[in-house]
């Protein structure tokens, strides 16, 4: 029987009503991109115009304030990336302590540390813009990258890659053999728990790259905007200012933003779907 055949009727209606609905604002942004702010409004939204405009708008994209786009582009990589290795680190480290020593308040601590997933990232804006300010570290890449290393779901998760994937045996007989702590983890954990570290990297790097409120409070220079924060400044200028909007522009900025963010997840997908099963099966 094939897969198809297993669905009624009624079931396949669903899930193309679905995927249209999933699909459609991607495909108003590709069809977006072609045109420039007169055909935005005076054609059909969910088709192409003639003449094409993508030249156009991509000139426009790369060359606006002086390229600042693509410093814009730059310091989402670096804001992305740095925090995703940072917090790949510190998750790991911590997850390692707690699935391979027993302490006091272990599992009161553990679950505190649980708690704070359920504070939403907005309300700790603030608090942070604070801190920042206390260590003189605003309008600098640190203000972003340091509150993004304290990552409560990526220890969860390397908590259940640890305990499901290095056993206690293979720990035991490393330390009796004389081997440090830090070769345990180094040379014996990482890599039975790289599907872990590939998982808590993804989330944490889709979260930074995505990431909005904290660059708004933190950085006020435009050379230091990420691409979030970047195109709602020209959204909000080019309507405002008196200059010609830009909004296909804009569009076609977004889209160009999200490239990396699929790259990623095509790139180290498997890893991801493994370590996402793994964690479900041991949690």
């Amino acid at each position: 029987m094939s897969a198809r055949a297993r669905f009624t009727p009624l079931q396949l209606l669903a899930l193309t009503l679905f995927a249209v609905y999933a699909l459609l604002p991607l495909w108003w942004v590709i069809v977006t991109m072609f045109k420039d702010n007169g055909q935005l409004f005076s054609t059909f939204g969910l088709w192409f115009a003639s003449p094409s405009h993508l030249a156009e708008n991509m000139q426009t994209l790369l060359t606006r304030q002086d390229g600042i786009f693509r410093r814009w582009l730059l310091n989402s990589f670096v804001y992305a990336g740095a925090t995703a290795l940072g917090s790949v680190l510190v998750s790991a480290l911590a997850g390692y302590a707690f699935s391979a020593y027993t302490f006091r308040g272990k599992n009161a601590l553990f679950a505190l540390i649980l708690v704070t997933i359920m504070v939403p990232g907005t309300a700790l804006v603030l608090p942070l813009f604070l801190m920042m300010q206390k260590l003189g570290l605003l309008n600098t890449y640190w203000a972003v990258i340091l509150p993004g290393l304290v990552n409560p779901f990526g220890l969860y998760l390397m908590r259940l890659f640890w305990d499901a994937g290095f056993p206690k045996e293979l720990m035991e007989a490393a330390r009796i053999d004389g081997a440090g702590e830090w070769t345990i983890f180094q040379r014996l954990g990482l890599p039975l728990v790289q599907g872990g570290l590939v998982t808590v990297g993804l989330f944490s790097f889709v979260g930074a790259w995505n990431n909005f409120f904290l660059p708004l409070v933190a950085v006020s220079r435009d050379d230091l905007f990420p691409l979030t924060l970047g195109l709602s400044v020209w959204n909000q200028t080019s309507s405002t200012s008196g200059q010609e909007p830009i909004y296909t522009v804009i569009v076609l900025g977004a889209l160009v933003s999200i490239i990396p963010l699929v790259a990623a997840f095509l790139t180290l997908g498997r890893y991801w779907q493994g370590g996402l099963a793994t964690g479900a099966v041991k949690g």
